[in-house]
């Protein structure tokens, strides 16, 4: 027969087994811990991507997360591109022009690129290089912004992201009025990176913002049979539908508290409940 120090003993070793396991429910490599930047490609590859930009809000080029768009415009000409960005994302736009010959050149110039939201609000960059001069021997410039991550829901008043379509405008902000017009070409790519369940917010819109998605929804539900008009195919789509992140590491936070508090239960009952009947006293007394 074992003794109680003995069954104490083992409940212990027991109950250490099963909080160890209890743990590592925690240690997943989720998102929100990933090293760098996981942005989704594009399933066509960067090569499919489009040769040209949009000159408006209205005219901007679709791109996917991930993929690549190019353009060959001339200096002074603002380039349009859009891409979707949705909750728990978040977009890093980065862009690279090249410059006309040295030859053309006889002075610097500034490069600037921009972020717009569905409802073309001007979206800070959190980080990057957002504004840069390049010299007159300059051959190419790189520019790039970090945005702060997508939220699902925000206050009316508030300037945060939210799920849609971002646009990103490209332009020439410092260059002398006899150097506009030389050719250059430019290159933008938009990527975004999980961050998981630590900007996670109560609530969600209604739709995301994306230029014509209230018409359409108006159009389904009129009752009338009429076809809603369709979305704009500027605006993009993320490859598997809007609020697809419902799954964040809050999940598995949750879960992984419930295991460990179930635990913490068992573990104080095993050391209130006492050490039943002692050995050396018969049944029945």
């Amino acid at each position: 027969m074992r003794t109680p120090i003995r069954r104490a003993r083992g409940v212990r070793h027991a109950l250490t087994g099963a909080l160890l396991a209890g743990l590592t429910l925690l240690t997943p490599a989720s998102p929100a811990f990933a090293d760098g930047p996981s942005a989704s490609a594009s399933p066509s590859g960067d090569s499919a991507g489009p040769t040209e930009a949009g000159t408006t809000f209205r005219t901007a080029t679709a791109l996917e997360q991930g993929q690549t768009g190019t353009a060959q415009a001339s200096t002074g000409d603002y380039l349009y591109w859009v891409f979707p960005a949705d909750a728990g994302q978040r977009p890093t736009v980065e862009a690279t022009v090249k410059l006309p010959e040295n030859a053309a050149r006889r002075s610097a110039s500034t490069w600037q690129i921009d972020v717009y939201d569905g409802l073309r609000r001007r979206q800070a960059c959190a980080y990057g290089h957002q504004t840069r001069k390049a010299g007159a021997g300059a051959a190419t410039v790189e520019l790039s912004c970090v945005l702060r991550p997508v939220r699902a829901w925000s206050e009316p008043w508030a300037n945060d992201p939210l799920p849609g379509s971002y646009y990103v405008r490209l332009t020439v902000v410092d260059l002398p009025a006899d150097q506009l017009g030389l050719p250059i070409g430019a290159e933008v790519r938009p990527s975004v990176k999980e961050v998981g369940g630590a900007h996670d917010v109560d609530g969600t819109l209604s739709e995301p913002l994306v230029p014509g998605v209230s018409v359409a929804s108006a159009g389904d539900g009129d009752g009338t049979g009429a076809s809603a008009a369709p979305r704009t195919a500027a605006a993009g789509e993320p490859e598997d539908g809007w609020a697809s992140g419902w799954w964040t590491d809050r999940w598995l936070w949750t879960v992984g508290g419930g295991v460990l508090a179930a635990l913490a239960a068992v573990f104080g009952y095993s050391l209130t409940r006492g050490r039943g009947r002692p050995s050396h006293v018969p049944p029945g007394v």
